[in-house]
């Protein structure tokens, strides 16, 4: 048996970009056990791949903001003796923060992680054993695989799989029909769509005689699904969680998003995905899958409404095509080759606005 550490605790959409490494390690690990120490919140992602051989809940969140009190105290000790109780073959710090390394270090093993040229906060490179490239201008999804096959000893396999096998499971509260699922939220404004073309877009979805179905997170974002709907043939369901956004998603006819961790799960899932971007490059984080994406947009210039639509129909007409996407594609283009992907500038502009891969 191989008994591997994974840490990548955090967020939603890099948690998803994870999975691809998981599925390359479990086809190429010979008899692989995989722990996976993951935030709280995010456990159910990782339930949603069947190599995980077992689940390390933490609340790095929550401890930072009550470091004293008692619970945070009973917490890390019972993680800590988790994670320490047997030596493994590797640990991979795939999150390269200061803090993911130091929890690395709790675990026996070999440390391996980002060298650091490659990780995002370079002292943390100072607790690995082992470092390895990748270079911080490819895809956050390409840069987990190739750590996770350097660290193990393998050849990184050409396509890229998700692993989650989910079925389109249709909830009770929704209508028969086809529908699609629009994901509207951001945590950050500047990520999001003019609520206008959420409203147009809900037009023209009734006129086609689609159901829009519009999930939300909190309370603001409730109401807002409750005016966009209002405007078509909108469904707005009960809050979700994960696994059932999950099971939503695989059963839509396509996905319509924003910036944000669930439009990568609807890709995970094999949805069609038209993906929309208004203040971040999709070359180094887009939605990428086997299925059909469109990566619109880009910093400053969210797509318009016409062409979200035309890639909504192509979309729809393909259906869920099966294919793979091949890692060649994962560099960006060479005006982006000389930026970081952390941090762009929000005022830089994209050439290359639109990438369609399928």
């Amino acid at each position: 048996m191989t008994r591997v550490l994974l840490i990548k605790t955090s967020s939603l959409g890099d948690v998803i970009h994870c999975l691809p490494a998981i599925s390359d390690m479990a086809r190429n690990v010979e008899d692989l056990s995989l722990d996976w120490v993951i935030e709280q919140s995010l456990c159910e992602i990782a339930g949603l791949h069947p190599a995980v051989t077992a689940i390390v809940p933490v609340q790095l969140r929550h401890w930072r903001k009550h470091p004293l009190a008692r619970e945070t105290r009973h917490a890390f000790g019972a993680f800590r003796r988790r994670i320490a109780e047997r030596p493994y073959d590797r640990i991979i710090d795939a999150q390269g923060l200061i803090r993911s390394a130091l929890l690395a270090r709790l675990a026996k093993g070999p440390h391996c992680g980002y060298d650091r040229s490659s990780v995002r906060e370079p002292p943390a490179s100072l607790f690995y054993d082992r470092r390895f490239p990748a270079s911080v201008t490819l895809h956050a999804a390409e840069r987990m695989r190739r750590l996770a096959a350097q660290a193990m000893g393998y050849d990184l396999p050409t396509q890229l799989d998700y692993g989650v096998r989910v079925a389109g499971e249709r909830p009770q509260w929704l209508g028969e029909g086809l529908y699609l699922v629009g994901l509207h939220a951001s945590a950050r404004d500047d990520k999001t769509w003019d609520e206008a073309c959420w409203l147009e877009l809900a037009r023209r979805a009734a006129a086609a005689g689609l159901t829009l179905v519009l999930p939300w997170g909190d309370e603001a974002e409730r109401v807002r699904s409750e005016r966009i709907a209002s405007a078509g043939q909108g469904a707005v369901p009960p809050r979700l969680g994960y696994g059932q956004m999950a099971a939503l998603m695989a059963g839509a006819a396509a996905v319509v998003g924003v910036d944000t961790g669930l439009t990568h799960l609807a890709s995970a899932v094999g949805a069609p995905v038209v993906a929309i971007y208004a203040a971040s490059w999709a070359e180094f984080n887009g939605v990428i899958g086997a299925g059909f994406v469109a990566n619109l947009g880009g910093p400053g210039a969210a797509p318009g409404v016409d062409e979200v639509w035309t890639q909504l129909e192509l979309a729809l007409s393909r259906g869920r095509t099966e294919g793979g996407w091949r890692a060649d594609l994962a560099v960006p283009a060479p005006e982006l080759a000389g930026r970081r992907r952390f941090r762009p500038p929000p005022s830089a502009s994209n050439p290359r606005a639109v990438v369609q891969r399928r």
